[in-house]
């Protein structure tokens, strides 16, 4: 709170220096200094990370406390959230990853779905969620979902979900090419994951064996 005040201050006097030759400010645009989190601080409203918990509460909680098409907003909301590299980074000590993996085996289709692409949206080019990702165990549930679920939409963004988990994270595609069953991936030769042919190669096997479950 300190911090915000600060800046709060220092914002505060960059847009009330008056010119000495009594001329109107170059701009009435007020500066950048203030973001919407410190805003919403000092505000009293909610940060990004109260947003977040919010979410993910009404997420878990069970449908004879909040309905469907609440969660699904709660979903879209986090989602949104998410995209902010910081925020999705917060997932950790925020301990939303173990309760959002769990969303991965809800037996709503559209919670399964939302909780793969909420994965998605949090690891894509974001080597420390991938890194956490991996380690709470996400790539072989995906790869359940992109398999074996029976909703071919669930399955679609599964794959999608694998696809920004494994990009330009070598661990992770080692994990996926092991966790991908042999009927699908027989290769197993250890595919470079800056490579971006390669890593489709695997990609494109899981969209083949999906569609053929249509």
């Amino acid at each position: 709170m300190a911090g915000s005040l600060n800046n709060l201050l220092a914002w505060s006097t960059a847009n009330s220096v008056a010119p000495q030759d009594g001329s109107a400010p170059a701009s009435s645009t007020p500066s950048s200094g203030l973001n919407a989190e410190m805003l919403a601080e000092l505000l009293g409203g909610p940060s990004d990370a109260d947003r977040m918990r919010d979410a993910m509460s009404a997420i878990t909680l069970p449908l004879e406390q909040v309905s469907l098409e609440n969660k699904l907003i709660a979903w879209d909301n986090l989602e949104q959230l998410i995209e902010q590299i910081d925020n999705a980074n917060n997932m950790d000590p925020m301990g939303l990853w173990p309760p959002l993996l769990r969303q991965l085996e809800n037996p709503e289709a559209e919670l399964r779905r939302m909780a793969a692409w909420c994965a998605s949206t949090a690891v894509q080019n974001n080597v420390k969620a991938q890194e956490k990702f991996l380690a709470e165990g996400g790539i072989p549930k995906l790869v359940k979902l992109a398999t074996e679920d029976p909703v071919q939409s669930v399955r679609k963004k599964a794959i999608t979900a694998l696809s920004s988990a494994v990009r330009n994270f070598q661990p992770g595609l080692d994990e996926l090419e092991q966790s991908v069953p042999d009927a699908i991936w027989t290769k197993k030769q250890g595919l470079d994951a800056a490579d971006m042919e390669a890593v489709d190669e695997v990609i494109s096997a899981l969209r083949d064996h999906s569609a053929s479950r249509s």
